[in-house]
């Protein structure tokens, strides 16, 4: 367990501007100053990173930081201003418009003039602004009045004039995993002043799964369940308590033990068994209970192929298409791409047809080993052999209909029938009719 504590008297520190008097929430109040606090977003601040050398150097540039909410973003636009010992001036695009902004650069200009401070300007939902008023900002930037920082939970390529964007640098940010919320969490519980309570692993490891990515989501539940653990005189924080800061239940769920592979089995049965309510039940349940979405969109893929193949051939891409939404998007976003996909496949026609096919032709080549190519299929004569005129390749396209009659299986296994279509295969079926006529079968 981890416990609220007071620091030692003796202890000497201080606590970063953290005291029982500060009144700001907690996601405030241990926000990170350093990069060696900073939980997450490895990707864009490793060792020489652009983006980490202009915070560590003090040399910023203008930047879009585009992510999930609770990711990071304002923690490191003050850092950038910190580092540079430049004035840090904040505005959010919900509540300002150009007055507020003409007034930030006004003060920048007074700065500059007077040989002051350079100004970071941090713009929070910068895809607030319309045209006209991102396009007032395009001087300051180019003059490099002002350092612009703008941080959005949306597609800059779609939400930010390009020719604002083109002087930007963009930096995707991804929601938190929750081992890194769990981390954060129990920093802000050593951080945190008042009467101690202790905080149940369990409590900690269901606000690090549920929140979403989201680090603020989860410093504020916590602070609730604590706030409202002392109210009660309760003297610790259980899983029950942060279920009910957090509003929401919390899912018996093991990703490493059985639960992990009943719930997927159970969501292959039901999708298998055309039930869509069934198959969504099970992939919310899963989600719920922060499985990697990962998994669950591979199972989606092997599905499509292997319960549906070519009675809907299109299975495929749309499993494939929530593949990619899954890498590109993440959670919670790719959720939605997760549901369209579980229900397209329940109510999908099913054929097991290309997985028994290929079951028979294995079966085959195990019991009879493989039989030598026919020369004409071969990729050209070996050295010291003549290619026979008599069976040389015969090209499909050169007759009637694409299809030739000659015998593509090699000898010993001409004649043998691999690929039956089933009731869901119709048209193939037909089409096969077609060709083997046609090829004298």
């Amino acid at each position: 367990m981890d416990t609220l504590f007071e620091p030692d008297a003796d202890d000497g520190r201080e606590l970063a501007g953290v005291s029982a008097e500060d009144d700001r929430p907690l996601a405030a109040r241990i926000r990170p100053e350093r990069l060696a606090d900073f939980v997450g977003q490895t990707h864009l601040l490793g060792s020489d990173s652009a983006l980490r050398t202009a915070i560590e150097q003090g040399h910023p540039h203008s930047m879009v930081l585009y992510g999930p909410p609770g990711t990071g973003k304002t923690t490191l636009a003050r850092m950038v201003a910190e580092h540079s010992q430049a004035v840090f001036e904040e505005l959010s695009a919900v509540q300002a418009g150009r007055a507020e902004v003409r007034a930030v650069l006004e003060r920048a200009a007074h700065r500059r003039a007077t040989g002051g401070p350079a100004t970071v300007f941090f713009l929070d939902e910068i895809h607030r602004f319309n045209k006209a008023q991102q396009d007032a900002l395009l001087p300051a930037v180019e003059d490099g009045l002002v350092t612009l920082i703008g941080a959005t939970t949306e597609n800059p390529a779609f939400e930010v004039n390009g020719a604002l964007l083109s002087r930007t640098r963009v930096y995707a940010l991804q929601a938190l995993d929750a081992e890194e919320i769990g981390t954060i969490l129990k920093h802000a519980l050593t951080r945190q002043t008042g009467e101690a309570i202790a905080v149940e692993q369990e409590a900690i490891d269901f606000l690090a799964a549920r929140a979403e990515g989201d680090a603020r989501t989860a410093l504020n539940a916590l602070e609730l369940a604590l706030a409202t653990a002392a109210e009660l005189g309760e003297g610790r924080v259980t899983i029950a308590r942060a279920e009910d800061a957090l509003q929401r239940r919390a899912v018996l769920y093991d990703k490493g033990g059985d639960r992990h592979y009943d719930y997927i089995s159970a969501w292959i049965k039901a999708t298998r068994g055309s039930d869509p309510d069934a198959s969504l039940y099970y992939l919310a349940v899963m989600l719920e209970g922060g499985e990697d979405p990962r998994f669950i969109v591979r199972r989606m893929v092997i599905f499509a192929s292997e319960d549906i193949g070519n009675a809907d051939p299109a299975a495929l891409g749309v499993a494939v298409a929530a593949a990619q939404a899954v890498e590109h998007v993440g959670l919670p976003e790719a959720k939605f791409a997760l549901a369209q996909t579980a229900i397209y496949l329940a109510l999908a026609p099913k054929s097991n047809g290309a997985g028994r096919a290929l079951g028979a032709a294995q079966q085959h080549v195990r019991e009879h080993g493989a039989a030598p190519v026919p020369g004409w299929l071969r990729s050209g004569p070996r050295p010291g052999q003549d290619q026979d005129p008599t069976h040389a390749y015969d090209y499909p396209h050169d007759h009637p209909g694409h299809v030739s009659p000659q015998e593509l299986l090699p000898e010993g296994v001409a004649g043998a029938r691999f690929y039956e279509p089933d009731e869901a295969e119709a048209e193939l079926a037909r089409r096969l009719a077609q060709v083997r006529e046609a090829r004298g079968r």
